[in-house]
């Protein structure tokens, strides 16, 4: 009972590894159906995105019919719930895990809210980018001086995904020894939370508040991008082997001993006076030049890419991240691991809004 990106993401986690996953979608369909455009196949290109290897079933919970239908399919053939409606809409509608596994104990069942299932803000709903700002996220992501930037990608909803996949699996392989089920709780904000666990222990070590660092990372220098002659470079030297190395292909060969720049905690208090120096080097040369010259001397770096470089990569290609669909006409990023060498294949396309429903009549 998943609608937007982080249920559904979570459940196309489950479904690439092979799990038969029911959508239960209201009459208008989940709302990302429409989240365009573009649209591809009949639907939001994010909505294809988030549900492959689905079956959908379109249900009005609050039609006794529907509502029977909905107990009966769980009853029998249910292994787990996963559900991200608004806080407290399952108990209202009798589809809480305590009503459900009072008469199904062996049901996994998994809650993915928004703050949490307890404390003052329970019962508020919540977005990831809502969550990007009450975490912290926002605060530390952009350049110094800068607005408030949320990070791109759904970072949070899809995080958020990823936990509940990996609780619902744990709890299934529990169920294995003790035939019991049990209850996941995972939230968007929770997620949110534990992406901030290096910032916020920093922050716990010395009182200060870390801030906008741009490409950087607070503690590391240098570690950033760096705009060359035709695009941006990300370079990351970050130890004192590293920082030598980069400082023999700028042909800088005192930099290392300069008490500003001797080892990493000098080169953070320090960090804005070194990398004034080094983006005058870099913006001398082409991103190829440099990506040549810094492989040949072992220093970790990338080309800052958009979508269309990243999909065209041959690394990309070797690792056959983009995957055929089945009924879809775009391929799409597959599961981001493999078993034995090979990656989960999908096995159909985000299904139809309905189209379950005429099997069960």
């Amino acid at each position: 009972m998943g609608h937007s990106v982080a249920a559904p993401f979570a459940g196309q986690i489950l479904g690439d590894l092979g799990a038969e996953v029911i959508k239960v979608e209201k009459p208008a369909g989940d709302d990302a159906r429409q989240w365009g455009p573009p649209f591809v196949d009949g639907a939001a290109a994010t909505f294809q995105s988030l549900n492959r290897n689905k079956r959908s079933l379109v249900l009005d919970l609050r039609d006794p019919k529907a509502f029977a239908q909905l107990n009966r399919l769980i009853d029998e053939r249910a292994d787990v719930v996963l559900q991200n409606m608004r806080p407290g809409q399952v108990d209202t509608l009798g589809l809480d895990a305590a009503t459900l596994r009072a008469r199904k104990p062996s049901l996994v069942y998994c809650n993915l809210g928004a703050f949490g299932s307890v404390g003052p803000l329970a019962d508020r709903p919540g977005y990831d980018p809502l969550m990007q700002a009450f975490s912290g996220i926002m605060s530390v992501v952009g350049e110094p001086g800068g607005n408030p930037v949320r990070v791109g990608p759904s970072i949070v909803d899809m995080g958020a995904g990823m936990w509940a996949a990996l609780g619902i699996v744990s709890l299934l392989m529990r169920r294995q020894s003790t035939g019991e089920g049990g209850l996941v709780d995972v939230s968007l904000f929770e997620t949110a939370a534990t992406w901030m666990t290096m910032y916020s222990a920093q922050y716990l070590a010395s009182g200060r508040l870390p801030g906008k660092n741009g490409s950087g990372q607070v503690g590391i220098v240098p570690y950033r991008a760096y705009r060359t002659a035709d695009g941006d470079l990300v370079v990351a030297a970050g130890n004192n082997d590293l920082f030598r190395r980069l400082c023999k292909v700028l042909d800088e060969p005192g930099w290392p001993e300069d008490p500003r720049f001797a080892d990493n905690p000098s080169r953070v208090e320090n960090a804005a006076l070194l990398y004034g120096m080094l983006e005058k080097h870099f913006e001398r040369r082409t991103s190829g030049e440099w990506i040549e010259l810094l492989d040949r001397a072992g220093i970790p770096c990338a080309p800052v890419q958009d979508v269309a470089g990243m999909l065209r990569h041959p690394q990309t290609e070797a690792l056959g991240m983009l995957q055929p669909v089945p009924g879809s006409s775009i391929p799409l990023l597959g599961l981001p691991i493999r078993f034995d060498g090979e990656r989960p294949a999908p096995r159909s396309a985000s299904p139809a809004l309905g189209e379950m429903n005429a099997s069960l009549e």
